[in-house]
């Protein structure tokens, strides 16, 4: 079996590719394509990636290509990773938002809504490429802001495309790890949307610990996840928060701590990824496999020690010296275990961003949820979830109008429909902000965008 992945000469692939490794015999996938628009990087990452692979000791057989119909054509799965514009682009939408005095992360406000307008159209002409060389492909969307894309490509008619993020996951290993039990004992229910959802359950032995894990705060401080947000909070919520809801929660906090901080999240990730490159770029990979693989994996480790650090105002973790390229999944073991469950009929629970069908009350059969799934080999039902709080629905509902009328301005290209969608955000929630917002991202990104009106 074939799987593309659409952005393939990202920084993330080899962690992708080294995560294949650990399942891909038992997905029965032996053919990996990396695809890229970038032919230079993608040459540099695709070597890691081999290097991955001859040490995994699978037989994955690794293409690299910058054509997109050679990539994708027969391909059983497909994976889109696309950041359009790159990583400077992400440095652009935050200091446009922080002018404004609105948070700048790249998967909420207005700078998720820069990201979105420029990847839907991309991606929705690679669905369109795969209706016509793989109709059979599952596509997997990556690509952030991932429930807002993956709302566009399924409001487009492509019913086989998924939304995937390694967020619940990692939450889950976390608390695990907390808990000292093992992560498959642990079973976790999540609901709302990609970025923005709460765990209703945490069940171990058949036992919910949730009402009493987050009271606890000698427990949610260990949790990288929840350590962030006031204890009282936890305490006050029905349920667990996962970590983007601090940009709401918290939402004068995390802008301070922006504002103060040297550099933004998607300045010092564009600068470590293009000191990582010069570098790479600079190295006989062929003759230095290790050496090179050690380099990839203090930059990636750099960037990931700093995850949310500016944000929160606390420090980066530690980089060790000597680095191994992790045994966990991420998101690629998301998609695996879904594949998994098509191939075999092995019931599995996994958090997927798919159409609502009912599952949670006061939202459209179509309206794309982030929630827990039993999968089978028919593919993903959500789990009922019923009525929720009303201050989460409420969220939930103005978040999800965002995310419709900004898939309505992609399509009409329309100024007016993005105005409307970004003031109807709640960490814009007002006209002329959104104005402003509108005017400077579609002015940054015309010869991306084009013109609209």
């Amino acid at each position: 079996m074939k799987l593309t992945l659409i952005g393939g000469g990202g920084v993330r692939a080899v962690l992708f590719t080294k995560s294949l490794t650990l399942k891909a015999e038992d997905a029965g996938i032996t053919d990996l394509v990396l695809l890229d628009s970038d032919e230079e990087q993608l040459g540099i990452i695709a070597k890691l990636c081999r290097i991955v692979i001859e040490r995994s000791g699978i037989a994955l057989n690794l293409r690299a290509t910058t054509d997109s119909r050679e990539a994708i054509s027969g391909a059983d799965y497909i994976v889109t990773t696309v950041r359009v514009g790159k990583e400077h682009s992400r440095y652009i939408d935050e200091r446009i938002a922080l002018k404004h005095g609105v948070i700048g992360q790249e998967t909420t406000g207005p700078a998720g809504f820069s990201m979105a307008i420029r990847t839907i159209p991309v991606l929705l002409d690679y669905c369109k490429l795969a209706s016509e060389l793989a109709p059979n492909a599952w596509i997997f969307n990556f690509s952030n802001p991932s429930g807002l894309v993956t709302q566009a490509l399924r409001s487009a008619g492509y019913e086989r495309v998924i939304g995937i993020c390694d967020s619940p996951s990692h939450t889950k290993l976390r608390m695990a790890e907390a808990l000292e039990i093992e992560p498959e004992e642990l079973k976790v229910i999540f609901f709302g949307l990609n970025h923005l959802s709460w765990m209703t359950e945490a069940v171990y032995r058949g036992k919910d610990l949730l009402p009493e894990l987050k009271n606890d705060a000698s427990f949610t401080s260990r949790v990288d996840e929840f350590k962030m947000f006031d204890p009282d909070l936890l305490e006050s919520l029905p349920y667990l928060p996962n970590e983007y809801l601090y940009y709401y929660y918290h939402r004068e906090r995390a802008f301070a701590n922006i504002m103060k901080s040297d550099m933004t999240r998607g300045q010092m990730i564009a600068e470590n990824n293009k000191e990582m490159l010069d570098v790479l770029r600079g190295m006989d990979i062929d003759s230095y496999p290790e050496e090179a693989i050690q380099t990839y994996l203090y930059y990636t480790q750099k960037r990931e020690a700093s995850y949310m650090a500016i944000e929160t105002n606390s420090t980066s973790k530690a980089v060790p010296e000597k680095l191994e390229l992790p045994n966990s999944l991420g998101y690629a073991g998301v998609m695996l275990d879904f594949v998994d469950s098509l191939r075999t009929g092995r019931e599995t629970n996994i958090v997927l961003s798919v159409p609502n069908e009912g599952a949670i009350e006061g939202f459209a059969d179509d309206d794309v949820v982030e929630i827990s799934c039993t999968i089978t080999k028919d593919g993903a039902t959500p789990v009922q979830i019923g009525s929720v709080p009303e201050e989460m629905g409420l969220l939930m509902k103005n978040v999800k109008l965002f995310e419709r009328l900004t898939v309505e301005a992609v399509r009409h290209r329309s100024r007016d429909l993005a105005i409307k969608a970004l003031a109807v955000h709640p960490l814009v929630n007002s006209y002329s902000l959104a104005k402003a917002l509108a005017d400077d991202y579609l002015e940054a990104y015309r010869d991306i965008l084009g013109e609209w009106t």
